[in-house]
């Protein structure tokens, strides 16, 4: 478990020559082949025999967690190891985003409001776009939200998205986080005509289109595109240099998302507070030694 991580470099492997001992680094957890057609083409999140440091093998759930140097990045002496545990979801934010050409001033739609689509909220703003309005059923969520740059937060549990769009114009980008099958359909049903629509969460249900709303995509020509991960080329991509300078320039700052700090000895306390209905927790870390 755990793929979101930074720490303290305590050894290094004979050969290694890009860190050094003592350094703060966050890490990309994905360890791609190299030697697949898709490593090949400098495309390392399509890797066909990819491992994952905290799925495929063991995370950072650990005093201890050895990984590959390429795969350190170097942390600014300005951000702290716990802003730089957030680099890795920051970077799927980042990603997501740039699947599709925004515009500067675009109105855009963020279905989601859990840790990726909060950074997808501070990603847009640091990129100019127009009114941001964030979509979530926790209102707490959408406080949080609404403190780091969105313009308008709906919960439909008290304001439908369709009396919403009756009165607003539609946005030209939805950018869907949550992977429910309400919200992906959802993307769809509210982009304006000729929008873009981005899936960045992962489904757990089956996700069922009925014809007047798949029909949308053909009467509206809209762009539909998924994103996957965070990596490009050179490892690990641009998405982790932007999102490191992003936080040190302080045009992002995610110390809003950091809503508590645990230690291992917690053990599933953090997941558990999680999981509480109507938890406002966001970003919960585990912390070690100095960090804690």
């Amino acid at each position: 478990m755990t793929h979101e991580f930074s720490g303290t470099v305590e050894e290094i492997g004979e050969g290694a020559t890009s860190v050094t001992v003592g350094e703060k680094v966050a890490v990309a957890p994905l360890v791609p082949c190299g030697t697949c057609e898709n490593c090949q083409k400098g495309e390392p999140a399509m890797c066909t025999n990819y491992s994952f440091i905290g799925s495929r093998e063991q995370g950072a759930m650990a005093e201890y967690v050895v990984v590959p140097e390429k795969n350190c990045v170097k942390v600014p002496a300005n951000l702290s190891l716990k802003e730089a545990a957030l680099l890795e979801p920051l970077t799927v934010a980042i990603h997501g985003i740039e699947r599709v050409r925004i515009s500067a001033g675009v109105d855009v739609l963020v279905l989601g409001a859990g840790t990726i689509g909060l950074l997808t909220v501070l990603s847009l703003r640091a990129i100019g776009v127009g009114k941001i309005t964030v979509v979530d059923l926790n209102d707490k969520k959408l406080e949080v939200a609404k403190a780091i740059g969105a313009d308008e937060t709906i919960n439909p549990l008290t304001q439908t998205l369709e009396d919403y769009y009756q009165e607003n114009r539609r946005p030209e980008v939805a950018i869907e986080t949550a992977g429910s099958s309400i919200t992906q359909k959802q993307a769809v049903e509210f982009v304006a005509k000729r929008g873009k629509v981005v899936y960045v969460g992962t489904s757990t249900r089956d996700v069922i289109f009925d014809p007047e709303t798949f029909e949308k995509i053909l009467r509206g020509e809209l762009e539909v595109t998924g994103s996957w991960m965070s990596y490009s080329a050179p490892f690990p991509g641009y998405e982790w240099e932007t999102g490191l300078r992003y936080m040190s320039t302080g045009e992002i700052d995610v110390k809003p998302l950091i809503t508590g700090t645990y230690h291992l000895e917690d053990v599933a306390e953090p997941f558990d507070k999680m999981v509480e209905k109507k938890s406002a927790a966001v970003k919960l870390l585990y912390a070690i030694n100095e960090e804690k």
